[in-house]
């Protein structure tokens, strides 16, 4: 139990995150289907980015239900699949052993998820400037250490615990009154973090936050695409199964 919730309701709320983004994803596609434009180099290269992050969020969800599969049924008393049509009853220990390499999988799969959306971002942005398409919205004008406290953000990089900023990387400096000042703004907002017992509160962008982002600091210099990186096939769903033996 982690603050009176099972592992099975822990990893049941990511799955849904994960497949929350996965349709997010998906729906950013069908917006840009919907938009006339070149489809160059660049632009082909936003829509390789963004499918693949909505496969690698499905994937994620997968592994995670999987996880909560094997710890039902180890429960139940229930033999589970342990890889090449083989049944056994596991214990619970070695149930949580394998739904843990469910997660740690999951977590490989997504650990670069933040930073590359922003950086296909960036480069969708930086594309239809380059093709004369500016926002007509023209937010005001973010000062140097909010625009970089605004990117860590959408980074995923910036918590709060004890009232101060909890940072990913140490090459980071965010000040509580920095993320304030773009509270203030609507840019940003903070939410609990039950689950965790290191961070009080995430900070995430607001609607706004990434409206204002993508209008005022996206596309200073023309960026480079990323180099796209095809999602690991997914094996079965019974092979994450198959560390419990």
């Amino acid at each position: 139990m982690l603050n009176g919730r099972t592992p099975t309701t822990l990893l049941n709320t990511q799955a849904e995150s994960a497949q929350r983004l996965a349709r997010s994803a998906l729906a950013i596609v069908d917006t840009l289907n919907a938009q006339p434009m070149y489809h160059s180099p660049a632009i082909r290269a936003v829509y390789a980015r963004v499918r693949q992050l909505a496969h690698l969020a499905s994937d994620s969800a997968d592994y995670l239900l999987d996880a909560v599969d094997l710890l039902d049924d180890t429960r139940a008393g229930l033999p589970v699949e342990l890889g090449d049509g083989f049944l056994a009853v596991v214990t619970e220990q070695e149930a949580r052993r394998g739904a843990g390499q469910c997660f740690t999988l999951v977590a490989s799969l997504t650990a670069l998820g933040a930073e590359d959306a922003l950086a296909t971002a960036n480069l969708f942005v930086a594309e239809r400037r380059h093709r004369g398409f500016v926002p007509e919205y023209q937010p005001p004008a973010l000062s140097p250490t909010q625009d970089a406290t605004l990117r860590a953000v959408a980074r995923g990089d910036v918590a709060i615990t004890s009232g101060k900023p909890y940072l990913r990387s140490e090459d980071l400096r965010v000040s509580i009154s920095t993320i304030r000042a773009l509270e203030s703004r609507g840019l940003v907002m903070r939410e609990d973090c039950p689950d965790d017992w290191f961070r009080d509160e995430r900070v995430h962008l607001t609607a706004a936050g990434r409206r204002d982002l993508a209008a005022a600091s996206f596309a200073r210099p023309r960026s480079t695409a990323p180099a796209a990186t095809l999602p690991p096939a997914r094996p079965a769903a019974t092979a994450a199964r198959a560390a419990v033996r």
